[in-house]
């Protein structure tokens, strides 16, 4: 599958202090956030990396009305637990992308109200205004926000790489199998470094494994 710049950007799913800091809501529920915040760096240098050639740089945020009626199966019945304490709620701390992220004006910021980022959002059209028809993707968690948005990605003949070092999950078994899904029949893989060698030259070939 082979990577273009000018037809790619660098898309970034939920790097938010919920998920990432000591003092998130996830973090409160005793799960461990340290695998999530060292992706969220490694995606922050990805964006400046992009930013610097002038690759577009998109970032969601998984944000739900304060009274969480939009949140649908996933407070009331999937994950009621995330209503019942206000997880996510609009004009909470825990939906803000932290300072050191280093998002900029020109960069694109997208509120979604479920997993998938292309569900109930504006991302189809940004893609299309801009030709963009590959997306580098980092985010958190693999497992549920990444996975969800790399299969949409793919059903929309979107070429789709995910960098494994941008991405993790509260969990190393659901991680692993993660990756192991989303290689087999949706994106390829690539390091840190793959990554970024692409984002500087401009092209590059990641054969079938």
């Amino acid at each position: 599958m082979r990577f273009r710049r000018a037809e790619a950007a660098l898309l970034l799913v939920d790097y938010q202090r919920g998920f990432l800091h000591s003092q998130g809501f996830v973090a409160a529920q005793g799960r461990d956030v340290s695998a999530c915040a060292a992706a969220a760096r490694q995606g922050y240098a990805l964006a400046r990396a992009a930013r610097e050639v002038g690759m577009p740089v998109i970032w969601t945020r998984h944000v739900l009305r304060a009274d969480h009626a939009d949140g649908g199966l996933l407070t009331t019945e999937l994950r009621p637990r995330l209503g019942e304490i206000g997880a996510l709620a609009r004009g909470s701390e825990d939906v803000e992308i932290p300072p050191d992220a280093g998002v900029e004006p020109v960069d694109v910021v997208i509120d979604k109200p479920r997993y998938s980022a292309f569900f109930g959002t504006a991302l189809d059209v940004v893609l299309a205004t801009r030709g963009i028809r590959g997306l580098m993707v980092g985010g958190v968690t693999t497992s549920m926000c990444v996975e969800s948005t790399v299969r949409d990605s793919a059903q929309r003949d979107i070429r789709t790489f995910v960098v494994r070092d941008a991405v993790a999950d509260f969990d190393l078994a659901r991680h692993d199998a993660s990756l192991a899904a989303m290689a087999f029949g949706f994106a390829r893989i690539l390091g840190a470094n793959q990554a970024m060698d692409a984002i500087a030259t401009g092209e590059a070939n990641f054969p079938l494994p």
